[in-house]
């Protein structure tokens, strides 16, 4: 062989040997898995629905439930607030409300100074459910898990994980709110309760209701999105929440997605007499709607099915073994982890577990985009340092 022909063997073998190397060098990285938080939000959501199954509002066993959800605050060492409130027939139930404190952004004022100002982000979701004892044919197995065991789940793992978010600018307020199916007294009772100081810094509203018991989760919009000049504004964190699922990979790490309401129906959806299209936003009233009809912000989630050419054909699932109500869920004996889990968990995923993450997920990293109306800290120095 000759000298040249060698040499070029000697690079070759070179390159056959580096090329593999190379190659599992770039395999073994290893990407961060994103909502990794393990059961303890779907641990939660299914103790509350079996200990508390028939938790309507104003009975005993919604009282007890919200003590429950008290003390399991408590147990994560957070002070709780507990607001009580009465219907108009006597009823009485309580909110449980965890302030907590976040560093502040800044603004500048009409002189050019820095202005230290708060921010507020409201996460709620209500604890009691649809039915009381006795309402329901026992072999239902009835327990709310969906509506809102589920959504409870999801206030736990944020309150749990916002421990790892140190640089979080905003204020935030979680709510476990009593009553939400009495047209969402809770909702109401707190929004009553805020000072025009407080309800005038809140960014957002988020609202998490029965997101296991629907084929799709989906993020919605207020209906104080249809006015066409303030369109986006109602919308930029809706926005924020679908950039977030898609820009950290969750379909292709827990299979999660996170799905727009693009029905694109039109009718007069919130009744001023004109036509407005089914988009990005849902019917499904929920804790959500006092803050709405503020003119706040919201982003809601649930889990259903909008993909239909009417608002009559719309439903939670078109799963074959759930028609028994129209494929409704929600509100209906179905809502137990007897009827859902079978369908819901396999060997490899737990689909109560996956969800409560990802939407805790979705919020958490929501809200470090900061606000609409104020600078983080840090993006203060940046605006300093370029001055």
């Amino acid at each position: 062989m000759s000298y040249l022909k060698k040499i070029l063997c000697l690079i070759l073998s070179l390159v056959v040997f580096i090329i593999p190397v190379a190659s599992c060098s770039d395999d073994a990285e290893e990407v961060p898995i994103q909502a990794d938080y393990g059961s303890y939000g779907a641990d939660i959501a299914r103790e509350l629905s079996t200990l508390y199954p028939y938790r309507r509002a104003y009975t005993p066993e919604e009282a007890s439930a919200g003590e429950y959800i008290r003390g399991e605050f408590e147990e994560l060492g957070y002070d709780v607030s507990k607001q009580d409130f009465t219907n108009l027939y006597g009823g009485t139930s309580s909110n449980y409300i965890v302030n907590i404190p976040g560093k502040g952004f800044f603004s500048i004022d009409d002189f050019g100074n820095p202005v230290e100002v708060r921010r507020t982000i409201v996460i709620g979701a209500h604890y009691d459910d649809s039915f009381s004892e006795g309402q329901v044919d026992p072999s239902y197995a009835y327990d709310g898990i969906s509506d809102n065991s589920s959504g409870i789940g999801c206030l736990f793992t944020i309150a749990d994980q916002i421990r790892n978010y140190p640089d979080l600018a905003f204020d935030v307020i979680i709510v476990a709110f009593g009553a939400g199916n009495d047209n969402f007294a809770g909702a109401r009772a707190f929004v009553d309760s805020l000072t025009d100081e407080v309800s005038d810094s809140i960014d957002c509203m988020y609202c998490i209701d029965s997101i296991y018991g629907g084929d799709k989760v989906y993020a919605s919009a207020g209906f104080n999105s249809l006015i066409m000049n303030q369109k986006y504004q109602m919308r930029r964190k809706l926005y924020q929440a679908y950039d977030v699922c898609y820009d950290s990979l969750l379909y292709s790490q827990h299979g999660f997605n996170l799905y727009y309401n693009e029905s694109g129906v039109i009718t007069d959806l919130n009744g001023d007499s004109f036509d407005d299209i089914y988009r990005e936003v849902s019917v499904n009233r929920s804790d959500y709607v006092p803050f709405d009809e503020m003119n706040i912000p919201i982003v809601y989630f649930d889990s259903a099915d909008y993909f239909f050419d009417s608002m009559e054909d719309m439903k939670d699932s078109k799963n074959l073994h759930l028609q028994e109500f129209g494929g409704m869920v929600r509100s209906t004996p179905l809502d137990s982890r007897q009827t859902l889990d079978p369908f819901m968990i396999t060997e490899d995923c737990d689909l109560l577990e996956i969800r409560i993450n990802c939407v805790s997920y979705v919020i958490l990293e929501s809200m470090m985009k900061g606000s609409d109306y104020a600078m983080t800290y840090s993006e203060y120095q940046s605006l300093q340092n370029e001055m």
